[in-house]
């Protein structure tokens, strides 16, 4: 066992003694039975990635409105349960306790990141509750140190090994000759794109760049990304860093194409970059939503803007279809146990979801198509299918 990890598993047994209210917790897997169905949202609704927590919040409160509207799961109304982690690994781990412990929810939705998904896993273990996490793409999130399947942890997203050789192959098509990478080195995210996207590539990388996270001044890598005279900078990383990136190479005169992975699929980053910078900017995406989406899609987009008033992006459609793959398991199962849970959501086949229509694989990932978005004055204008396999 790693440090990180038993340190981990020593703040979760703290947080959960903490919080408790019985003399027999759940933490060890028993439950009580409900009128309601009782669910979990730990996520990042303020702090440094806030921009991706709340989309994903109300993502799922919207499906809980909707399934409740509907008569609910198993004849069960559903109760929902927020925790703002505040983007913080130590909230991550109080929040989940109080969600298992006090709430006694039956599922896990979120974090949104994968260093605050890590800090959940030992609370989810150890209580036996079943976590999905809609956006947390680091490819180790859902195995032991073995290599293992750890049996509590799912996704409805795509893992970095996919979307990073998904844009390296991109580059490819697209003719690219000469790429610069700059890379978050602060994260696993950051290193493992800049890593796939190396083995992907065919041209030749004339700069290896990085920053650490929270990084704002990129004066010093962008001058040395600019004599190279790259086609393509690939930055591998978060919205909150890129956006003053781009904007600062643009104001450089750097108008090399600029590739980015999902990181980039926020609104936020084009307020930061500025529309007219975020131009010849392409990243990955989980799914489009055009003219020719089935209309389960059609009528998320319309839902939620109707709701919210703001356009739903790509994070907050895999948090929606983290809900309902949430509840499908329930309704396949009969029960909001959550072993019962746990057992449907890995017998998962053929999930017809906003993002795509999907399955369990046996190490709990979904398999999906990367799409990769062009965007030109801060708007999608054109999107790509690629498999880089």
């Amino acid at each position: 066992m790693s440090i990180k990890k038993f340190v981990l598993i020593m703040m979760s047994a703290l947080a959960l003694g903490a919080c408790s209210t019985r003399a027999t917790q759940p933490a060890s897997g028993e439950q009580e039975e409900y009128d309601t169905i009782k669910i979990g949202g730990n996520l990042e609704l303020s702090g440094g990635v806030s921009a991706y927590g709340i989309v994903q919040n109300n993502a799922i409160k919207l499906a809980v409105d909707e399934k409740n509207a509907q008569g609910g799961v198993n004849g069960k109304q559903i109760e929902y349960e927020e925790y703002d982690n505040k983007s913080a690994p130590e909230e991550v781990t109080t929040g989940a306790a109080r969600l298992v412990d006090l709430e006694d929810v039956a599922v896990l939705l979120g974090p949104a990141t994968t260093g605050s998904v890590e800090a959940q896993i030992p609370i989810a273990l150890q209580s036996q509750t079943p976590m999905i996490t809609p956006t947390a793409t680091g490819d180790t999130i859902t195995l032991d140190n073995e290599g293992k399947t750890l049996p509590e942890v799912f996704r409805t997203c795509f893992q970095d090994s996919f979307q990073g050789a998904a844009l390296g192959a991109f580059a490819n098509q697209k003719g690219f000759q000469k790429a610069a990478i700059i890379k978050d080195n602060g994260s696993d995210y950051g290193q493992n794109l800049a890593d796939e996207f190396k083995n992907t590539y065919k041209g030749e990388i004339v700069a290896d760049e990085s920053y650490v996270t929270k990084e704002t001044d990129f004066s010093a890598i962008l001058t040395n990304v600019k004599r190279q005279n790259a086609d393509v900078i690939f930055v591998a990383g978060y919205y909150e860093e890129a956006g003053p990136l781009i904007k600062q190479a643009r104001e450089m005169g750097i108008q090399a194409a600029i590739l980015g992975p999902d990181g980039f699929g926020n609104e936020e980053i084009v307020n930061l970059a500025g529309k007219k910078n975020f131009t010849d900017i392409y990243y990955a995406a989980h799914f489009v939503a055009d003219e020719n989406s089935p209309q389960r899609t059609k009528d998320f987009m319309n839902n939620y803007k109707a709701k919210y008033g703001t356009e739903p992006d790509m994070f907050a459609a895999l948090a929606y279809d983290a809900a309902y793959l949430a509840f499908d398991a329930m309704e396949r199962a009969g029960s909001d146990k959550r072993e019962d849970v746990r057992q449907a959501l890995e017998e998962t086949k053929d999930f017809e979801g906003i993002t795509g229509t999907f399955s369990i694989d046996d190490k709990h990932n979904t398999v999906k198509t990367a799409f990769i978005l062009e965007a030109k004055d801060g708007k999608v204008v054109d999107s790509t299918a690629i498999d880089p396999e």
